[in-house]
């Protein structure tokens, strides 16, 4: 297979594959970086796809995995910068007065969430439960977790860009 039949071959899909990293990922840049890698790996396996019997599905299921391996790599590192020339420096009076009306925002935000996206929202990012387990808990499909999650987080997200941005032209 050569490259002109690979893109028109991936071309229908590729969107979606961005838009699935997205929900999972949330960071516009994450999304397109899981979502390179997915083709890059694809391109590797260019020669053996015709054994799939959807290359789409494949092709998801592969960003599916790689973002889920994204997320607990990133949660189990805690994202620790190590570095021998970093120098933590404590947090000036103005960043912590203003660190402490960010988490007062958060939490009114997610008070005024609906319950279930507020109970997701809990689990998930503050009790760091895994999706598997909060679908058991609450009932729930864990792609109807994940979507929750993903719309909390994208309302949250909004309303603290307005609260930041308030004042600003």
């Amino acid at each position: 297979m050569n490259q002109k039949e690979f893109i028109l071959m991936i071309n229908p899909f590729k969107d979606k594959l961005f838009r699935l990293a997205k929900r999972l990922l949330v960071s516009h840049e994450e999304a397109q970086d899981a979502t390179q890698e997915v083709l890059v790996k694809l391109w590797d396996k260019k020669n053996g796809l015709e054994k799939y019997s959807s290359i789409e599905a494949f092709a998801m299921t592969m960003t599916k995995n790689y973002c889920l391996d994204q997320l607990k790599s990133k949660r189990s590192s805690n994202l620790k910068i190590v570095h021998s020339n970093y120098i933590a420096k404590e947090a000036t009076l103005d960043q912590a007065t203003e660190d402490n009306d960010s988490w007062t925002w958060v939490e009114k935000m997610i008070n005024e969430l609906p319950e279930q996206q507020k109970l997701i929202i809990q689990m998930r990012d503050i009790e760091q439960y895994e999706f598997d387990e909060i679908a058991k808990i609450l009932d729930m499909n864990e792609t109807a977790v994940r979507v929750n999650l993903s719309r909390a987080r994208k309302m949250i997200r909004e309303k603290m860009n307005k609260t930041h941005a308030y004042g600003i032209s």
